[in-house]
């Protein structure tokens, strides 16, 4: 029997036995994550990625198919398959030729089955009586965007306490209880959590983060980069943090140097990343930036939210809240994917 239900929430487990059936996979298939493509900017967020032998399956699940999830599959499949072609050099092993997609849906009209079958894309029926659901990124579908500020606080705290009620999620981040309901059911439709009785916990945190990285890439932030006369990186930010406090500049840096300093997890040592408040980013730049090419390079970001106002001090270094850090974490897709799964294993501790 394949062993691919690990970890899969059961609304999708008979899903995968049919994907299993109807794709003629071998045992040794699995789930494997979805983050590894995330950096390659897809307008679709996979429900499944299966892996079999050298083959790999990309999924996505609708109740209904249609020519818009056709259209945004496709566009996925050239997306990837240069991607792919491109880091194996087009010749054998993994490449873009390897890769399958496919949309399992309940309803496959005849126009759109046809039309999948002239781009290459499978389609798998799924019976009515299965009472799946579906991940709706991407789609017209008007949704809770799960990185907005309230929505974000109600999912990290979910994530520290772990498993709580929707009142006490309100209660504690202070927002309204229709706000706290609109996203913890949100994120019930799309699988990420679970509810039984009153209490909910988080269930599938590949696919929250996923779809973290997918509405808010934290590169999108960025506004600059320069050289720094440093050549390490703590010291850099320990300086930094001073000159700036003194200045009354509103600043805090996040992403991987502080995500190192709640985890201990060992981060790049050539680069700082942080926050400037876009009146001060100009002046900031004119500072402490050099022309040498050596030395440490300061990555700045100008905030979509007020990151100023709960920002913390540790060794002797001004970072983001933990949320902010591990929402920009999250941010940063594959790449960051390390770091991130440490940042979420202690966050309950930070």
């Amino acid at each position: 029997m394949i062993n691919m239900n690990e970890g899969i929430p059961d609304h999708q487990k008979r899903i995968v036995e049919i994907l299993r059936a109807k794709l003629n996979l071998s045992d040794s298939a699995r789930i494997t994550r979805a983050f590894a493509f995330t950096d390659a900017a897809l307008p679709i967020m996979p429900d499944f990625i299966i892996e079999d032998g050298d083959k790999i399956f990309v999924v996505e699940v609708k109740s209904r198919v249609t020519i818009d999830t056709i259209a945004r599959l496709n566009l996925s499949k050239e997306l990837l398959q240069k991607q792919t072609e491109k880091k194996y050099g087009g010749g054998g092993g993994s490449s873009g030729s390897n890769l399958f997609f496919v949309i399992a849906g309940t309803v496959i009209p005849p126009r759109e089955a046809e039309i999948a079958k002239k781009v290459d894309i499978m389609v798998v029926q799924v019976p009515h009586t299965i009472g799946f659901v579906t991940s709706n990124y991407g789609t017209s579908k008007k949704m809770i965007k799960i990185t907005s500020d309230k929505s974000w606080r109600v999912i990290s705290r979910l994530l520290k306490e772990k498993t709580t009620s929707i009142r006490q999620l309100a209660l504690m981040e202070k927002v309204s209880y229709g706000w706290a309901y609109a996203t913890i059911q949100s994120l019930i439709n799309q699988g990420i959590v679970t509810k039984k009785e009153n209490y909910v916990r988080i269930s599938d945190i590949n696919k929250l983060l996923n779809g973290v990285a997918w509405e808010r890439p934290f590169e999108n932030l960025r506004v600059g980069e320069i050289n720094i006369d440093y050549d390490s990186a703590t010291r850099a930010a320990e300086d930094l943090s001073f000159t700036l406090k003194d200045q009354n500049i509103n600043f805090a840096f996040t992403s991987y140097t502080a995500g190192g300093l709640y985890t201990g997890y060992a981060v790049r040592h050539d680069a700082i990343y942080l926050y400037l408040a876009r009146d001060k980013i100009d002046l900031f730049v004119r500072t402490f930036e050099t022309e040498a090419k050596t030395g440490i390079k300061a990555l700045i970001y100008a905030p979509d939210r007020d990151v100023f106002s709960d920002k913390r001090e540790i060794e002797s270094i001004i970072i983001t809240s933990p949320s902010q850090t591990l929402l920009d974490l999250a941010g940063l897709g594959y790449s960051g994917l390390d770091i991130t799964k440490a940042m979420v294993e202690n966050y309950a501790r930070i």
